[in-house]
Parts: structure tokens; sequence; C-alpha cells
């Protein structure tokens, strides 16, 4: 099947005119002064039109406490997953033995 009508360059173009990509509007945020978007959260104070709306300290402690949970499953991961034994299990076990 052949094409019946071909676009020109021209026409083409002018269809894609308005396909162009438009930056983000930022304010700054009244109390800390960071940027963020319009009618958004403050991600820096958590802020919104001047009431707390995110307890930021909260959420960056969660956020330090999973990494350091992933941290200790990664490093006994790279170990081999083999327990080391405490000092009382190999007095425990040396008592066995005799």
């Amino acid at each position: 099947m052949s094409v019946r009508m071909r676009h020109t360059k021209a026409h083409t173009a002018n269809r894609r005119s308005h396909h162009g990509l438009v930056e983000p509007r930022l304010s700054l945020c009244s109390n800390c002064g960071g940027s963020h978007m319009r009618h958004k959260v403050c991600e820096n104070c958590g802020q919104y039109r001047g009431r707390i709306v995110i307890d930021v300290a909260a959420k960056l402690a969660k956020k330090e406490k999973k990494a350091k949970v992933t941290a200790s499953v990664k490093d006994g991961a790279a170990s081999g997953g083999k327990k080391t034994a405490t000092a009382k299990e190999t007095t425990s076990t040396q008592k066995e033995k005799k």
C-alpha cells in the first residue's frame, strides 16, 4: 500500500511546535528559603503555607535507621552469612569436647 498524502517538513514542524518542554515553576520557601514547586510542600522544612505538614526530623531519623539496618544486613551477607561465636559459646563447646 502506498502513502497517499505526504507531510512536508514545515507541516510536521508546525504540528510539533507545541510539544516543547516547559521548566517547572519554582517558588522560594518563606521559612527556610529553599526552592520548591508551587502548591507543593517544601521538602527542606516540611511546611506549606506557613503550616508544618511533614515532620522532616522524624522522616530523616527513619531513613537513617533503615540505612543502618540494610548496611548491617549487607555486612552479614558479605561475611558469608556465618555466625561468629561469642566467648560463652566457645567455652561451652570446649567443655563438651572434654
